[in-house]
Formats: structure tokens, C-alpha cells, sequence
């Protein structure tokens, strides 16, 4: 390879990784979505892999949608009325489906971080 042909590399795989970095929620968004309207977006903008995903909690649903003429997929956890809500509210017409996703932890074990152990005192 020359010098010219491994720029050109470089620069094409950093426009894909800018490409994948676009999203539609905001941080701010994502946040209050919780709060607003009871639901967690586990991943925003994944891929098929991304979204597929074994470890992640049985109650999410995958969220298909149109955004910027290419269809995004999200993982989010909430009832379907809640998520349907929060998407209609911010894609409108542009929302394609919402299918239950294949995530096999127990949604209440997800996220939770067994407390540490006391030390023991000797006697």
C-alpha cells in the first residue's frame, strides 16, 4: 500500500464511525425519557448485532424507525403503549415497528450490583 491509498483507509473508516455516532436522542433526552414517559433506551442507533442481543433484559422491545432516510434500530425497555408514545412523540409517522426483542435476563436482576461484603472482625 502506499502513503496516498492508506490515508484514504483512515479517512473512510472515520466517516463510517461518524456516521454511526449520529443519533436521534440527545443526552438530555435520554435522561428524561424515564421520568416522562416510564421507558430505557438500552441501545440508540444499533446495529441488527446491537439490538439482538442476548444480555440484555426480557421486558425490551426492538424499535424500528426512519431517520434521515435510513432505518434505525433501538433496544428499549418500557410497555409498548409507553415506548410507542415516546417515539410517535419524536419521529411521528416515521416510527415502522415495535417487536419484542431476545434478551433472557430477568428484568430484575438487570442492572443490579450485588452490595459488597463487611470485613469480618476477629474475635
Amino acid at each position: 500500500m502506499t502513503v496516498k491509498t492508506e490515508v484514504e483507509v483512515v479517512e473512510k473508516k472515520e466517516s463510517v464511525v461518524e456516521e454511526k455516532k449520529k443519533s436521534l436522542w440527545t443526552l438530555e433526552e435520554r435522561e428524561n425519557c424515564k421520568s416522562k414517559y416510564g421507558c430505557e433506551i438500552i441501545v440508540d442507533n444499533g446495529s441488527y448485532t446491537d439490538v439482538c442481543t442476548k444480555k440484555a433484559p426480557s421486558d425490551a422491545f426492538i424499535v424500528k424507525y426512519m431517520y434521515e432516510e435510513k432505518i434505525c434500530s433501538d433496544l428499549t425497555r418500557g410497555s409498548r403503549t409507553n415506548i410507542f408514545d415516546m417515539y410517535y412523540d419524536k419521529v411521528g409517522l416515521n416510527l415502522k415497528s415495535i417487536d419484542y426483542g431476545h434478551g433472557n435476563i430477568k428484568p430484575n436482576i438487570w442492572g443490579y450490583k450485588s452490595p459488597q461484603q463487611k470485613k469480618k472482625r476477629k474475635s
